[in-house]
């Protein structure tokens, strides 16, 4: 094997005969000796399918090499950004109406037709990158570069995005940027084996890990970790058409402190201090320079609660360069007026100003619910 100047191990297997040295389909790990003299197996890190036996409880997870002899081929082209997305959020998993996981192809051919039908213009899917544990919601990324495979197959979701771009839809992807599952045995966890903080995809100690989550945070300042990250965008992109992202967990990324316990007011020095994650909020600025030269239509969201000044900006001005920061108060609001207020008891002041809270300039997606309160926090309005 061969180290290249990024610290990353590679070995290149000439095809045999005209044929790949390794079959589609086959299932591949690799096998490593750490530090402690342990060998270790584990799933390649750019890995772009991983499945695991159903049958076998806990059973750990394999990298699958995807190389279809006859790759899916789009056939519709991408819609253009509409002047203000109309956004459905959906998990795919669990859009069907019988107790077990949906397909793909199920929502393509089930439940885009009716998103459409209720004009909307974009879908934003939950759960596509690769996660070990179901009940995270999509939300503790195992094998960024990979599909779930509970739904289908990489050509399964590429037959989805193509069917919602005949109908007009655009497809926005929920990208987890801001931490990865602990998952050691099928993550990127499972190469944080002792080395320094600059030889692996984590900060060493504390900072390396969201008490709250129970997950690992990404060293923004490793030059791996970007070509990484920035590598696993442009994917999504280019190979399956999605449209843009909505960025989970903003907040997180935008401070040391991860927004955890804080009240923000809205003054500077809560937002400019030794509490910001100078390399993250490059990281962001560079995630969304990509994202749009590579797309210039692309749309990018935010999910930020704290207000950061700018985030909602191009880059060319300072800002960070989403298109549209999520207004999370919003859907507080509503569920408070709803559970808590009489009729008599509601403020059209206090709603009118908490519809219109934003910086100047940024636009902002506003919403009633999403999965945060009918899944996470157990508020549903239904």
């Amino acid at each position: 094997m061969e180290k290249n100047e990024f610290g990353v191990w590679s070995i290149t297997l000439p095809d045999s005969g005209g044929n790949p040295a390794i079959p589609h389909n086959s299932r591949v790990k690799f096998r490593f000796k750490h530090g402690g003299g342990s060998w270790v197996d584990r799933i390649p890190a750019w890995i772009q399918y991983a499945t695991v036996d159903p049958a076998r409880f806990g059973a750990p997870y394999d990298g699958v090499f995807w190389d279809p002899p006859a790759p899916y081929q789009f056939k519709h082209p991408q819609p253009p950004r509409p002047t203000a997305p109309r956004i459905y959020e959906a998990h795919v998993g669990m859009s069907g109406s019988e107790p077990r996981v949906s397909t793909y192809r199920e929502f393509a051919d089930d439940v885009l037709p009716r998103i459409k039908a209720n004009n909307y213009n974009t879908v934003q899917l939950m759960a596509v990158m690769e996660h070990s544990y179901y009940a995270s919601f999509g939300y503790h990324i195992t094998n960024f570069f990979a599909v779930s495979s509970r739904s289908g197959t990489p050509e399964d979701l590429k037959y989805l995005i193509d069917k919602a771009h005949s109908l007009g839809l655009r497809v926005l992807m929920d990208v987890v940027h801001s931490h990865a599952s602990n998952n050691v045995t099928d993550g990127l966890n499972g190469f944080d084996v002792g080395q320094s903080s600059q030889e692996s995809y984590f900060h060493t100690g504390e900072r390396g890990y969201h008490k709250l989550w129970d997950s690992r945070l990404f060293n923004y300042s490793n030059w791996e970790v970007l070509r990484f990250l920035l590598s696993n965008l442009r994917w999504w992109l280019e190979e399956f058409k999605f449209d843009g992202f909505r960025f989970d967990g903003v907040t997180s990324m935008l401070y040391h402190h991860h927004g955890i316990n804080m009240a923000f007011s809205g003054q500077y020095k809560e937002y400019f201090s030794e509490a910001t994650d100078v390399d993250a909020v490059v990281y962001l600025m560079l995630a969304n320079c990509l994202i749009h030269d590579v797309l210039p239509d692309a749309t990018v969201i935010a999910e930020d609660v704290s207000g950061m000044p700018g985030l909602g900006r191009p880059v060319s001005e300072g800002g960070i360069g989403f298109d549209y920061r999520l207004a999370m108060g919003i859907p507080d609001k509503w569920i408070d007026y709803l559970k808590n207020k009489t009729d008599e008891e509601w403020s059209v002041n206090e709603i009118a100003g908490n519809l219109t809270n934003r910086r100047y300039a940024e636009k902002c997606v506003a919403y009633a619910e999403s999965h945060d309160q009918v899944c996470v926090h157990g508020f549903p309005l239904s």
